[in-house]
Parts: structure tokens; sequence; C-alpha cells
């Protein structure tokens, strides 16, 4: 098939490279500009290794993006991670329409953190979905969804890397297949099942210790490896990866005071929340490298009784 592609980063590096591996035309790939002195795009680096014609265009609402989309006669639109709004006059102009990659069950998990927010929220599975893009955000019919549960110890690096990547770049190529050979279904989103979620960035990462244990656990699994759940250490930011939970069911049971580092060990640390304790395995102090958070504690002098985010 005769493809337009548009995304960029990893994602879209991999659902482009995965294409011409097995053939398929490229007839042109839409890439966002790159911020000034930022690195060049690794979407757009392979496509002119492999001599394909890139686009960069501020907007893809442009008459020159319409143009140039409809300069290509494609088949198929493909979108692969794309944060630029790409409205239905773009959208339309290949013969089968386009179809874009969201990495959530959708309806539910609409949003630019699809991945970060059901790990959070303690999810026992997620998913992706291949959709039709419309001008609301993640609404358009459903063509192809995966599912993939979410083991308690689950992180986004995991989840994502592991599964969600691999997994959407196949189903990329089976959904193609199948709306250019006429043999796919369109399910509308069910709205009264929709939910959306913004942005999970530093603010949304911080670690309030009189939480559960339950959901500080999972706020550190969702947030690592990025944005990366912080706390503070003498009022500055330290951030806490590799969370394992320790529940205590006996009521007055806990050890420490919340916020507690109680126990170092040879490589993890223990500290006190609601209802138990989170083991934490590495961290990462402002300015610093994730280290051991043993050899942290042994670096500012960090034992039982030291108290995080006061």
């Amino acid at each position: 098939m005769k493809i337009a592609i548009i995304g960029q980063q990893d994602f879209g590096k991999s659902v482009l490279e995965a294409f011409l591996a097995r053939g398929d035309t490229v007839a042109g790939v839409f890439c966002a500009p790159e911020k000034p002195g930022g690195k060049p795009d690794p979407m757009k680096v392979a496509a002119q290794q492999s001599g394909l014609t890139v686009f960069q265009f501020p907007s893809l609402r442009s008459p020159e993006a319409i143009a140039a989309m409809r300069s290509l006669d494609a088949d198929i639109g493909i979108m692969a991670f794309v944060l630029q709004f790409a409205p239905q006059e773009f959208v339309a102009i290949p013969k089968h329409g386009t179809i874009q990659y969201h990495p959530s069950l959708l309806p539910k998990y609409r949003g630019p953190s699809s991945i970060n927010w059901p790990i959070v929220k303690g999810e026992t599975k997620t998913g992706l979905t291949i959709f039709r893009p419309t001008d609301g955000l993640d609404e358009g019919a459903v063509i192809l969804q995966k599912e993939t549960p979410i083991s308690e110890n689950d992180t986004l690096g995991s989840v994502y890397f592991d599964r969600l990547f691999p997994m959407g770049v196949a189903a990329m190529l089976e959904a193609a297949d199948l709306v250019v050979a006429g043999k796919h279904q369109e399910a509308l989103q069910d709205e009264s099942r929709a939910s959306y979620e913004g942005w999970f960035k530093a603010a949304e990462a911080r670690i309030h210790w009189a939480s559960h244990v339950d959901w500080i656990h999972n706020l550190i699994r969702g947030a690592d490896p990025a944005p990366g759940a912080w706390t503070t250490h003498g009022g500055k930011p330290l951030q806490l990866f590799g969370s394992t939970k320790h529940l205590v069911r006996t009521f007055g049971a806990v050890k420490g005071k919340l916020g507690e580092i109680t126990d170092v060990g040879a490589e993890s640390m223990r500290v006190t929340a609601q209802g138990g304790q989170v083991e934490i395995a590495k961290v990462k102090a402002e300015g610093g490298k994730k280290v051991s958070a043993a050899e942290w504690a042994s670096a500012v002098g960090a034992g039982p009784g030291t108290m995080l985010g006061s």
C-alpha cells in the first residue's frame, strides 16, 4: 500500500520502519518541527536516511500542509504519536482516510498522559486503540483494540516499552491492512464511559505521605521513569523509583511516622505512609544521578528517623 505517515519520536520511527520493512511505499512523512536548538527528531532522521520526502509544518491546518498531503495520493494516512492537531480537511485526503494510535482503551483515558494515569489509579489492565481521528480529543470511531494486564509492580516504563510500544507498531500494520482491504469495522465510542485526563507532569507527581500506601505506590510506578514521583529532603526535590508496597493490615501497627525513613538496607530503603510502607530501590536528588536508595542515604547521612516531605 501507499501510505502517508504523520508522527514523531521513537514510536513514529518504529512504525515508519515497520511499514518500510514489509515493502509498503511511504509517499511522504509529516513530522513536527523541532524546538530551536533541539535534537533532530528520530523519525525525521530515519525518513531522511531512507530517502523519503519529509514535511515539517508548524500547523497541519495550513494550506501548505493540506496541499502536501493531497500531492501524495496516498491510500491511507497513519498517525503515530502525533501532538499536532490534524483537521478533518487534512486526515480525510487519503483514499481510505487516516487511522491513529492511542495508548489506552478508549473511551477511557483520553488525553496526552494516557499511559501514566491507569497505573496511578490502580487499574489492572490497559491497552491501545487504533481509531479514526476527529476534531474531538481521541473521540473517533474505534477500528482495533488490544489489551494488556498491569501487574502490581509494573511501571510506566514496563507497560509502555515492553508492551504498548511493540503492540502498537504491530496494531498499526494490522489496522491499515484491514482498512485498505475494506475488512474493518468501526464502532462509535460510548460517551457514557468516557474519561479525560490531562497532562501528568511534576505537579501531579508530588508525593503526599499522608496518602494511603496504595496510592503512593501507584503514583511512583506511574511516574517511573518519567516525570519521576518526588518528595523533598532538606527542602530539595528527591525523586523516587522502583517502589514495592508493604501493607500493614493491623490498625496502629505501621512502623514510623508518615514520611519517615524507617529502614535502610543494602540497596533499598523503606518509607512510611498510611496503611503501610513503600520500599524504594532508587532515588535521584536534584542535579544528581539516579542511584540506589542505600547509596544516597549513606551519602547524605539519611537513616531511620529521617523525614521526607517536610
